[in-house]
């Protein structure tokens, strides 16, 4: 894989992951897709489509099924029939299934098994993790996707495709925590022999350090994102108490003269809320001391300076940030002669669009029956009706 185009686009008519404005939503997407397609020469048709938010709840569930002859090998109609015992759960009927995930299989008294076919058993069964949607949310962005003029191949959770971007199969099978700091929510995916294990979506993200900022400053959001790249720590030990910078004043106000240790008290409180959430999630699923491989920050909100200190020293894992090609499985796409010109390209930032490619990819490769939508049909019939 190769990358050959970038395309970026302002965020508007989305908020915490959720469509609140189509009209904007829709002319986000156009521009970043017309950037891409222009650096890349070519025109795209079908996306995958990254989703999170407060409307994505998971949960565990287990299915049972007998195998008809004694002597007969397991095969793939048993693994399918016997997820179907494990997604048939009751759902509201405004909540929709977008991944059915299996963890490990049970052939008799056999237990810790990857995968079931070929071998002989008379009783197989599965653990596994589903993850669902509100019906609504899931299809409003995919109308605005339609209405970019383009066809959505499939939805996917972002921390399940940023993982195939991201952690290597040794991080899965030891165990890791990947969590990708975006702009309105932070996405948890933990995983432990090498299968998702718990997935949640906290809705607190990179924007609240900037509104905070702006408000602690009394300054513009342009301005407060400027500062937070350039200047924000989420340690105060890490800075200097006699470094001062300008920050430019709303409307006509002259600039002022801030020392760095203010900047710093404003954003520290709100990184330490955003950890202790993310360790409230792993301390709830059981896997605090099941994470042997650490945690993976990912996403524009975890480029903080100092905030892999902070994490440590409160989780008391070790912490790394996951870029482009930092899993063994993924060699990083860059290195292929893709001018930029003078933008400045932070590869944590496009971990989920990398993640997205190469999910994307392997589905087509391999047509995982694994990961199974029930939605389908209503994803055809949805585009079709966009596509009239």
């Amino acid at each position: 894989m190769e990358l050959i185009g970038i395309g970026i686009a302002e965020s508007k008519g989305l908020k915490k992951g959720a469509v609140v404005n189509i009209e904007a939503t829709v002319e986000s997407i156009k521009k970043s897709v017309a950037e891409a397609e222009a650096m890349a020469c070519c025109e795209v048709e079908t996306v995958y489509v990254g989703l999170a938010g407060p409307h994505i709840k998971s949960f565990n569930s287990r299915g049972v099924t007998s195998i008809p002859t004694r002597t007969r090998e397991i095969n793939s109609d048993d693994v399918r029939r016997v997820i179907e015992t494990a997604r048939a759960v009751a759902l509201s009927p405004d909540r929709e299934i977008i991944h059915i995930l299996p963890q490990e299989f049970t052939v008799d008294d056999q237990y810790g098994i990857g995968d079931p076919l070929g071998m002989v058993g008379t009783r197989l069964e599965v653990n596994v993790h589903i993850v669902t949607s509100s019906t609504t949310a899931a299809q409003n962005i995919i109308t605005a996707v339609n209405r970019s003029g383009l066809l959505v191949g499939d939805t996917v959770l972002e921390p399940i495709a940023i993982a195939e971007a991201i952690l290597s199969e040794d991080e899965k099978e030891l165990g890791s925590v990947l969590v990708d700091i975006g702009g309105g929510k932070t996405n948890v995916a933990i995983y432990h022999h090498g299968a998702v294990r718990h997935t949640a979506v906290v809705p607190l993200g990179g924007e609240l350090f900037t509104n905070d900022i702006a408000v602690g400053l009394r300054t513009t959001i342009p301005e407060a994102e400027r500062l937070k790249r350039e200047q924000g720590c989420a340690v105060s030990s890490m800075v200097q108490t006699d470094d001062v910078f300008e920050v430019a004043g709303m409307g006509s106000r002259q600039p002022r003269t801030i020392a760095q240790t203010v900047l710093t008290d404003i954003i520290q409180p709100r990184a330490e809320e955003i950890v202790h959430l993310v360790r409230n999630e792993i301390r709830n699923a059981g896997y605090e001391r099941q994470a042997g491989a650490g945690v993976v920050f990912t996403g524009g909100g975890a480029m903080l300076r100092g905030f892999v200190e902070l994490t440590e020293g409160i989780l008391d894992l070790p912490v790394r940030i996951g870029t482009w090609g930092s899993g063994s499985q993924t060699p990083c796409p860059l290195g292929n002669g893709l001018d930029m010109g003078a933008r400045d390209l932070n590869p944590a930032e496009f971990a989920t669009v990398t993640g997205l490619v190469f999910y994307g990819d392997r589905r087509r490769k391999t047509h995982d029956f694994h990961e199974t939508s029930s939605s389908g049909f209503k994803k055809f019939v949805a585009k079709f009706r966009s596509f009239l």
